[in-house]
């Protein structure tokens, strides 16, 4: 009888993870096709601190050597900080979620060859077996996917300048708006239209909150002019705001803005005046789409002599110390509650 029994409930088992696998396809079939690092699986596994980061500003972001030692400098703040790093970028078509020595010095060599990849890329360069090196939105997506709730990046996406014309709408805001996990960074790139690309967030029910001040960083500078409707002061604040949006199942992200640290910051309106020249420049010679935020950064940071490239390599290390510190107390909290 015990042995029937013990079939029947085996059996039982088996129908509902089928179930379970029909209704959630990623768990069973999008695991299978993504390499998690040793490092990185056992620190979920054990519910340990994790930090998901992007490779698109490798890639993209500065020249090699400099884009390698950068990475390897964030990675080492995040694991100072008690948490273990998770680069993600996809390598010959395979997605990989913690990369090597070897793979992020690979990455930071093909340097822009590896391709800028969204979630809308995603499918292509993986089919093609393809480099690709994630924006937000697909870090978002991979992080998502292993379980991984907290992510650090320079600035993310947004509304370009005259986009009500354009419609040029980064798919960062679409992802936020879908995939809960909190992006710690320094607000939107000071390329963008600010006060649109808040308006746009608010639409899709994304929480944007700003650590230790009540405005909006505005990624080269403390201050945007644009509210906040919340203030988090502590990584404390910052973990039970993300516990509180993963329990209630909202499906949408969290933006964290951490304004640039204060020694770092650019002048206004230096930026500004760099901003505008490199803005007239794009529309001249055509420059859209993903091919606009690359050529816009390197040529404020030519007009400004290379200030703005040492401020967001400044801005991106101050979001990995802030992001880790979130992510341990992010682990304490769910440990303190599995207790």
């Amino acid at each position: 009888m015990a042995a029937s029994s013990s079939a029947s409930s085996s059996s039982a088992l088996s129908r509902l993870s089928n179930i379970q696998n029909h209704l959630n396809p990623i768990d069973s079939l999008a695991k299978n096709l993504v390499k998690i690092s040793p490092e990185v699986s056992e620190a979920l596994s054990h519910g340990h601190a994790v930090v998901a980061l992007e490779s698109t500003i490798i890639s993209h972001g500065m020249p090699y050597p400099q884009n390698f030692e950068t990475a390897k400098e964030v990675e080492a703040i995040v694991r100072n900080n008690g948490a273990v790093p998770a680069t993600i970028a996809i390598l010959e078509g395979l997605p990989c979620v913690g990369l090597s020595t070897e793979e992020l010095e690979r990455l930071a060599k093909l340097g822009s060859k590896a391709q800028k990849t969204a979630r809308r890329d995603i499918a292509h360069v993986v089919a093609t077996r393809g480099n690709g090196a994630t924006t937000v939105s697909a870090t978002m997506f991979f992080a998502s996917m292993v379980g991984i709730p907290v992510f650090v990046t320079g600035g993310i996406g947004g509304v370009h300048r005259h986009g009500e014309h354009t419609m040029d709408i980064s798919s960062d805001l679409t992802e936020l708006g879908r995939t809960p996990v909190a992006v710690v960074s320094a607000g939107i790139k000071s390329i963008l239209d600010i006060p649109r690309t808040l308006e746009y967030l608010e639409t899709h029910g994304v929480c944007v909150a700003a650590y230790k001040t009540n405005e909006f960083p505005a990624f080269f500078t403390e201050t945007s002019g644009s509210k906040v409707p919340c203030r988090v002061d502590s990584p404390e604040d910052c973990a039970r705001l993300i516990d509180v949006n993963m329990k209630l199942k909202l499906g949408s992200g969290i933006v964290i803005g951490v304004p640039i640290p204060r020694e770092h910051a650019a002048f206004g309106r230096v930026i500004e005046s760099a901003i505008q020249s490199a803005l007239r420049e794009a529309r001249e010679k055509n420059i859209t789409g993903n091919a606009e935020t690359p050529f816009l950064l390197a040529r404020v940071n030519e007009l400004t002599g290379g200030f703005s490239l040492a401020s967001n390599i400044a801005l991106v290390k101050n979001n990995a110390l802030i992001g880790a510190k979130i992510s341990v107390a992010l682990a304490q909290l769910r440990q303190q509650e599995s207790n």
